[in-house]
């Protein structure tokens, strides 16, 4: 099931690593959001961090 909530990030990054992911995300078919939550996702999943249920979060706020 889509998440029925997002959240928005602004951040600064280098240029260099924002045309990275520009590319990156193009040879994926995805977008530069999508395509930075699965790294993100990807590396909780790696260094054991959990990533609670999206329904989870909003009930418990």
């Amino acid at each position: 099931m889509p998440p029925t909530k997002t959240a928005t990030l602004n951040l600064r990054i280098d240029p260099i690593l924002k045309e990275a992911i520009r590319i990156a995300s193009e040879r994926e078919h995805r977008s530069v959001a999508n395509l930075i939550e699965v790294l993100i996702r990807q590396h909780c999943e790696q260094v054991g961090v959990p990533i609670p249920e999206q329904v989870n979060l909003f009930d418990e706020a």
